[in-house]
């Protein structure tokens, strides 16, 4: 294995229908930080700043694990986004204010942190973690 990652970088690109909500929703209530935006004649992209970023790649049998553990039923599609959170409770219920669905409110797992899901802007499905100490 080289010392240096061929990756430096993991980049979700997602096409919101409405901009500006999904904009205000990730950067101004979510609080992603906004690291460039940038227009043309035809549009507009803003990159926020997520954090560490990792791929998680699971199979279907343990994406329903996932799915059964956080909501109690398969909801999930091919493609959902977690964020780690300081306190998934209260950053549930500010983006439930702000207009995302809470599809399943925060719920321990057996791997030891408070998890919940969430229907998003851009038509993303969400859950916020946050890892438990004990």
């Amino acid at each position: 294995m080289p010392d240096e990652p061929a990756v430096r970088e993991l980049r979700l690109v997602v096409t919101a229908d409405d901009y500006d909500a999904a904009l205000h929703f990730y950067r101004d209530v979510l609080g992603l930080t906004e690291r460039g935006a940038f227009a043309s004649e035809d549009g507009r992209v803003t990159i926020l700043e997520a954090g560490r970023a990792t791929l998680e790649l699971t199979d279907p049998n343990h994406a329903a694990f996932i799915d059964e553990v956080e909501v109690g039923r398969r909801v999930a599609g091919h493609v959902r986004v977690a964020f780690q959170v300081d306190d998934s409770v209260a950053t549930t219920a500010k983006l439930a204010a702000a207009g995302a669905e809470v599809v399943a409110e925060p719920t321990r797992t057996p791997w030891n942190s408070l998890n919940s899901r969430l229907e998003a802007p851009g038509a993303l499905q969400l859950t916020l973690f946050t890892e438990l100490d004990d």
